[in-house]
């Protein structure tokens, strides 16, 4: 089997109990085979993107180790998803959760269902924020730079309207 690979999760959720709905994650990524959590970021409490007439999101960022391919991590982040009651009826709709594969290790792979680093990542406050704040001297494969440098180019405007504001877990 390879080595285990550096992977960073993107959580987020804004419908129901927020909190209890990312700790049932952390949870269950702790114990899907192959995974061992490294490091949690902050709670933030983010303004919705893409589609704004819906709450607020909780969001954080894990990073872990994994041992598999990464259509399996996918597969176990899905079955998270699903097991909290996750629907997926429309593009950046409300969510009870999401759990969203950003990294894995230094790969870029374009397969079906399934693009790492995320594509949208170096657009997203809440992603950028939280993976800055655990990982600040992490190269991301493809942009060349780490999460802190990706937020600093982010034009003012949008760093504005995507506001992040970091909160308690508890």
């Amino acid at each position: 089997m390879p080595p285990a690979q550096e992977v960073f999760i993107g959580l987020g959720c804004n419908m129901g109990d927020c909190r209890a709905n990312l700790r049932f994650a952390l949870e269950g990524l702790a114990a899907l085979p192959g995974y061992r959590p490294v490091a949690l970021s902050s709670l933030y409490r983010t303004a919705p993107v893409g589609k704004t007439d819906q709450a607020d999101f909780y969001n954080a960022v894990a990073h872990g180790k994994y041992e598999g391919p990464p259509l399996e991590l996918l597969t176990g982040l899905q079955a998270l998803e699903q097991a909290r009651g996750r629907e997926r009826r429309e593009r950046w709709g409300p969510r009870t959760l999401d759990l969203d594969l950003l990294l894995f290790g230094q790969e870029i792979l374009a397969l079906p269902g399934l693009e790492v680093p995320h594509p949208r990542l170096a657009e997203r406050v809440f992603v950028l924020a939280p993976l800055a704040e655990i990982a600040p001297d992490y190269i991301l494969p493809r942009w060349g730079l780490s999460a802190g440098e990706l937020l600093e180019r982010l034009p003012a405007e949008e760093k504005a309207c995507q506001e992040a504001k970091r909160i308690k877990w508890e």
